[in-house]
């Protein structure tokens, strides 16, 4: 599992570990990962280290040291390594002087003609403006740095994170650099793994420095495959399908039965034993799916389920969702749904909640523009799980999944932009009810339909147009693929 702390844990366990080291000794560590992802990247652009072209834009604080001393490395090992300070009298003086000992030159003068020269011969930039610290975009004098720089040719390199860019919370206020590379240092930044940030870094690439960060701290938490390999629900040699869980799917309407049918889709795909379908596009549903169990009779008196999944394409079925809430079992909430949900009626509830909203959704319960929610998903995604007492999953670009009772937020690490796409979200919802009912706990529900889903998006596009029945029937394509079958 990836993790990402907030800017002040990073300080800290930055300030213990400096405490125990020689001076000095922690940016050495830092600057020789730094030189070294460095020359890789000079290696696939340049073909080889000796006899490339380097650029450091330089800071006042400890990236522009950064910055400085891998410069030197590159220097030494035969590139011709420009550094372009942004505040002469402030830079850092031992970085600069090791640059000039190694041979490289210090050029002066901001956006001069000679700098902007120098930008556009070179086979890389290395952006080290503005540490985690920075607030806000980049200062007036960077930006024409930084345009030089994603006008040239050259691979720009990020150090611990693009500058203009925040790294606590992903947001970008103003003008900040594009990195195709990001070189964080001891550990992720919450900035790197939530958009709009998280595309500006690039790749990324972690080098470990030893920092003495604690596991209770961490802001963020992204599962990779054996993370979600452990939590998949396998049934055992004793099993059926009530031991398996039976998810209730109460979704569709005469405007919108493909809503029930591609959440029925993905129930079906997420492990429970087998699903119940309630509402009124039975017809559609088992003319697709016969091995569903079709009831009119509404939630209540359905019959056994694990858990609920209410909302997707219901149109103004309030009564529905009213009946659905006040179920004693786990409930996603979706869609219409979240419309048409009462908000203390959800906090009453005493099972778990998830919620899935997009960032439309999320703006209107939260009573804001969409915009904000899409400038700052991780405080969005912590407001909405408090204020409704539920576990929320935020989707877009990076979904995010926030627990009911704080803690860290998961981060999904898979996905594709072709999952933007009409009934998509009906098929996450199903697929996490589905989890929901096989026992999985809201956070781990959520968190696991997410990676299935973003896995099985990208297997049904692999970089061309799909539609969400196409992704439906990937899941089981991610599921072995996350097992290793």
């Amino acid at each position: 599992m990836r993790t990402a702390y907030s800017v002040e844990t990073v300080r800290n366990a930055e300030r213990e570990l400096m405490a125990r080291l020689p001076e000095g000794a922690l940016m050495q560590r830092a600057a020789a990962g730094l030189a070294a992802a460095c020359a890789q990247v000079l290696a696939r652009v340049a073909g080889r280290v000796y006899g490339s072209r380097v650029v450091l834009l330089v800071g006042s604080g400890d990236n522009g040291g950064d910055a400085l001393y891998a410069g030197a490395r590159l220097a030494r090992r035969g590139a011709g390594v420009t550094a372009v300070p942004l505040a002469p009298d402030r830079a850092h003086a031992g970085g600069l002087a090791a640059l000039r000992r190694a041979g490289g030159r210090v050029v002066e003068g901001g956006a001069s003609g000679a700098v902007g020269e120098a930008i556009a011969r070179a086979d890389l930039v290395l952006d080290g403006i503005v540490g985690i610290g920075g607030k806000g975009g980049l200062r007036e004098a960077a930006v024409p740095l930084a345009d030089a720089a994603a006008r040239s040719r050259a691979a720009v390199v990020a150090v611990d994170l693009p500058s203009g860019v925040d790294a606590d919370t992903g947001r970008v206020r103003g003008e900040a650099v594009r990195a195709d590379l990001t070189v964080t240092f001891g550990t992720h930044k919450p900035g790197l793994l939530i958009d709009p940030a998280r595309e500006y870094a690039g790749a990324v690439r972690l080098v470990d420095i030893g920092l003495p960060l604690p596991a209770e701290a961490a802001e963020l938490e992204a599962l990779q495959h054996t993370d979600v390999a452990r939590l998949l629900p396998v049934p055992a040699a004793e099993s059926d399908k009530y031991r398996r869980g039976v998810v209730g799917i109460a979704a569709g309407s005469a405007r919108y039965p493909g809503a029930a049918v591609l959440a029925v889709a993905g129930a079906l795909r997420g492990g429970a034993g087998a699903v119940r379908y309630v509402g009124p596009a039975g017809d559609a549903v088992i003319a697709r799916y016969p091995e569903t169990l079709v009831s009119d009779r509404g939630p209540r008196r359905a019959g056994r389920v694990q858990a609920w999944v209410v909302g997707p394409g219901a149109g103004d079925d309030a009564a529905t969702v009213a009946e659905v809430l006040a179920a004693e079992v786990p409930v996603l909430i979706d869609a219409d749904g979240l419309r048409l949900a009462d908000a203390d009626a959800v906090r009453a509830r005493t099972a778990p909640t998830l919620m899935t909203p997009h960032a439309g959704e999320a703006a209107a319960l939260l009573g804001v523009a969409r915009e904000e929610v899409e400038g700052d998903r991780l405080a969005s995604v912590r407001e909405l799980a408090a204020r409704y007492g539920a576990t929320v999953l935020l989707k877009g670009s990076t979904t995010l999944v926030a627990g009911a009772k704080g803690g860290p937020v998961r981060v999904n690490a898979t996905g594709t932009s072709w999952l933007a796409t009409a009934g998509s979200g009906d098929v996450l919802s199903g697929l996490a009810g589905s989890l929901l009912a096989a026992g999985l706990a809201a956070l781990d529900a959520g968190s696991v339909g997410a990676y299935l889903h973003g896995l099985a998006g990208r297997f049904a596009t692999e970089g061309a147009p799909a539609g969400a029945h196409d992704v439906a029937e990937a899941i089981p394509r991610a599921w072995r693929d996350v097992r290793g079958d």
